[in-house]
């Protein structure tokens, strides 16, 4: 399977059930949402809630998607700040048929240049599949080092990056850093001006909420054609008003796609203010999609 070929990834949320379970029955309909969507599968980033799971609800949920035999190639989350725990992680992906991991940047530690390179290349080393680096400054407190993708861009397993700092001028620094490999959006509003910059596709939040109509919005960006700025950055924004992904599973609960709108503590839907305004937003891109494909 080429990964490139694939410009989406969708970011899956995890639904949960009120006992703070993971909801199965929803998991599944989200998963065929994707799929037949077209869009590649990132389990357990950090919309996942993974960093909030255990690691038997992590291997359980890695398990039901692989049974589930989907088209879509799958990809991992690696994240934490604790190098045993993270090496136990992707030795049990190891053994799984996966497509790749999404490695990102160890949270809280604020690790410079050469530790960072020493703990990406530890786990690059250790695996067979193909490595994202992940560049989310607001989550970990510390960007993703240029110098250290720069040494690590000629790793076997050296892949791509996701960019997500909300800087089209950085991503193209990431681009001369990795020695113009992959470089992919990790901002839904930002598209856009992203791949005017040189990004090769989109990591979404967005697409959990909008399968169809994001994966229709990225090759519309990709190919130059997209003109409705205002409209979809106003509404991926919206996914936004309260932490990720309380909104998205708002959204998708009101619409019956999940059984529950549950999130793992601390997260909880008291935090979002407006639920109307979010749904007038989702009703704008759906009109949007109906009007486009």
């Amino acid at each position: 399977m080429n990964l490139n070929d694939y410009p989406l990834w969708t970011a899956l949320i995890t639904p949960l059930t009120p006992g703070l379970q993971v909801d199965y029955p929803s998991l599944k309909k989200l998963l065929i949402e994707q799929d037949e969507a077209g869009n590649g599968l990132l389990i357990l980033g950090s919309t996942g809630e993974a960093l909030n799971l255990c690691l038997d609800d992590r291997e359980r949920i890695v398990n039901f998607v692989l049974e589930q035999k989907l088209k879509s190639p799958l990809m991992i989350g690696v994240g934490g700040h604790e190098l045993n725990s993270q090496i136990k992680w992707i030795e049990w992906l190891e053994t799984k048929n996966i497509d790749a991991y999404l490695m990102v940047t160890p949270i809280y530690a604020k690790p410079g240049d050469e530790g960072q390179y020493q703990w990406f290349k530890n786990l690059m080393d250790r695996v067979t599949k193909p490595v994202m680096l992940y560049n989310v400054p607001g989550r970990a407190a510390k960007e993703l080092s240029y110098k250290a993708v720069s040494k690590l861009k000629d790793h076997p397993n050296f892949w791509s990056i996701k960019e997500a700092s909300g800087c089209a001028k950085k991503m193209s620094a990431y681009l001369k850093a990795c020695g113009h490999k992959k470089v992919y959006c990790g901002d839904d509003g930002l598209m856009p001006e992203f791949s005017s910059a040189g990004a090769c596709g989109l990591i979404s939040v967005a697409s959990n909420v909008w399968p169809k109509a994001t994966n229709l919005y990225t090759k519309k960006c990709l190919d130059k054609s997209f003109s409705d700025h205002n409209l979809w950055s106003t509404a991926a924004n919206s996914l936004f008003t309260a932490s990720n992904p309380i909104p998205a599973k708002a959204i998708i609960c009101a619409e019956k796609r999940i059984a529950h709108d549950t999130l793992m503590p601390p997260l909880t839907q008291d935090d979002l203010q407006n639920k109307e305004y979010l749904m007038q937003q989702n009703n704008l891109i759906n009109q949007w999609y109906q009007n486009n494909k």
